[in-house]
């Protein structure tokens, strides 16, 4: 028998440069180290969010539509309640309410409450991560401000005999708080960024997919109250004639 060895440890990670840069930055930065993991944990959630909704994905609502409009109403409805995305969950209550033949003004205003609350989902904790981006540069900023003014005070309390070297190091430690917060502030709201782009996307496909599917139904009308009526005026001109 193979003999069983110790499972390597590929998680080992050494946390002693992140407590001395704490221990150096003091409380500020922990109140941006602290931002900062609640910010990646907005981060995975929405990735996770975004990747089950397909958030950008615009194939499914233009099938839909085409078995709509070939008549294959069963097959469009087959397609969009299987799937999770915000336009095929739009598109799937404004489809299911024309069907069931309900006035146009007033499903066009309930759609638009169903796109809303979609759009508000994909939305929810953003402003945790703006926040983010904005206040730990802030923090980072207060808190060398707070050490330069320790630094000067240490300088003029020490008169002529001041160490130009110790006071370089407290500058030094000064400016890791400004470099911590920059650190955060920028992944974050390059993500935050990411996202809105995302949702505008989203928000493009819903709009346009519900504009198809409305003006396609008036063109339908359109045609048929001209086919309607064409009978009529037909009838009516021979009368005329005769």
């Amino acid at each position: 028998m193979i003999p069983l060895q110790a499972p390597i440890n590929f998680y080992h990670f050494n946390f002693k440069p992140l407590l001395a840069l704490l221990e150096r930055g003091g409380p500020i930065v922990a109140i941006i180290g602290c931002l900062s993991v609640l910010a990646l944990a907005v981060v995975l959630l929405k990735l996770f969010q975004f990747l089950r909704k397909r958030v950008g994905a615009q194939g499914l609502a233009e099938h839909a539509l085409r078995d709509w409009f070939a008549g294959n109403r069963n097959n469009a409805f087959q397609r969009l309640a299987r799937s999770r995305r915000s336009s095929a969950i739009v598109l799937h209550h404004a489809m299911s309410a024309l069907h069931n033949g309900h006035p146009e003004a007033v499903i066009r205003e309930d759609t638009e409450r169903v796109a809303l609350q979609e759009l508000a989902e994909l939305k929810r904790y953003f402003s945790i991560l703006e926040a983010t981006s904005q206040i730990a540069p802030l923090l980072g900023l207060f808190g060398t401000v707070i050490g330069m003014m320790s630094a000067f005070q240490t300088l003029q309390t020490s008169g002529a005999e001041a160490d130009p070297a110790a006071l370089a190091g407290g500058i030094w430690v000064a400016l890791i708080t400004t470099a911590v917060g920059l650190a955060v502030a920028i992944p974050t709201a390059f993500a935050l960024y990411w996202f809105e782009g995302m949702v505008r996307r989203e928000q493009t496909i819903i709009e346009s997919t519900l504009t198809s599917l409305f003006t396609e139904r008036l063109a339908k009308s359109a045609r048929q109250d001209e086919t309607q009526s064409s009978p009529a005026a037909t009838q009516g001109e021979g009368l005329h004639a005769s």
